[in-house]
């Protein structure tokens, strides 16, 4: 790599042409916020299924009562 240190330190470096310093500024910001979201996106909580849960495990109550038998092993 060839060039000053501040060349071989800067994040990128314009090869054509002659942009403004407001240009150059709101490249930087665009860059930096793209950066900034890619390195701070949360990952997604893991899906817990039905199969692994550990409640599952364990008796549900018992709800006395007309039809009760026919609803015990429903969903809640």
């Amino acid at each position: 790599m060839s060039g000053t240190p501040e060349e071989r330190r800067a994040a990128f470096r314009v090869i054509k042409g002659e942009p403004t310093d407001e240009e150059l500024a709101a490249l930087t910001v665009v860059l930096a916020a793209a950066s900034a979201r890619a390195a701070a996106a949360p990952a997604a909580p893991p899906v817990r299924d039905r199969w692994s849960d550990p409640s599952t495990r364990f008796r549900t109550p018992l709800h006395p009562g007309p039809g009760a038998w026919r609803t015990y092993f429903w969903p809640r």
